[in-house]
């Protein structure tokens, strides 16, 4: 299906490139950040080579493989001190770490530039969480935690934001999130998701679908993943 924007949908508002640039520079950076819709928040745990802990709120985090498992963040251009990505760039070690609704504020106020040696762990109240093979501390209030080892680093040309990728090394969560076909219920686990900059929402399951196949129809996995008489056909 086809149409013009002005025929189709006359109430949205269009805003073009010209228009971005001349926005405030706040007003640019909420609107540019709402973009891409809700995205994952994690805080990332990393120590430097002195010992000292960091954590810092990301919502960058994407999906690069399964095999083998690789996850990609993003970090902005080092114009000024990085701590998380020094720390990683020197380490090659550093942590994944959901956010709940328990403590999304604290997840929140690691945003805030706090010196090299002033812990967020210790500045917001979250706790440090340590596994005898990963030298990078976990979020203890964390019911997902991942651990990584850095492989790659990507830098992008268009504005100068390097992309890091990690191969996850460790994984810990609980049992009763984990469905028979290997899928995480990340809803169950009190995972939240972010918008903008500074927005915090619930994640609220709606289904789950089967695979997509151009010779058959849509079936809902919620009552049964793989059982075509418990999940009848989405037409």
């Amino acid at each position: 299906m086809t149409g013009t924007l002005s025929s189709k949908h006359p109430d949205l508002e269009c805003v073009t490139r010209d228009d971005i640039a001349a926005m405030d520079p706040r007003e640019r950076v909420n609107f540019v950040n709402s973009l891409p819709g809700f995205k994952s928040l994690i805080l990332v745990g990393t120590r430097n080579g002195a010992g000292l802990p960091n954590l810092s709120i990301i919502s960058t985090a994407i999906h690069l493989g399964s095999d083998p498992p690789l996850l990609g963040m993003i970090c902005r251009p080092a114009k000024v001190e990085r701590h998380t990505y020094e720390n990683i760039k020197e380490t090659g070690t550093y942590t994944f770490n959901h956010v709940h609704e328990s403590f999304y504020p604290q997840a929140h106020q690691t945003s805030a530039r706090y010196p090299r040696e002033i812990s967020e762990f210790t500045s917001t109240g979250l706790t440090e969480f340590h596994h005898p093979e990963v030298t990078a501390p976990f979020v203890a209030e964390a019911n997902l935690r991942i651990a990584l080892k850095l492989v790659e680093t990507l830098p992008v040309q268009a504005n100068g934001v390097t992309l890091l990728v990690g191969e996850v090394i460790h994984v810990f969560y609980p049992t009763a999130i984990r469905e028979r076909d290997g899928y995480l219920d990340l809803g169950e686990a009190g995972t939240i998701a972010g918008a903008g900059l500074d927005a915090y929402y619930r994640a609220n399951r709606l289904d789950r679908l089967s695979y997509a196949k151009p010779d058959r129809p849509l079936t809902s996995l919620e009552r049964g993943i793989g059982d075509p008489e418990a999940s009848p056909p989405i037409r």
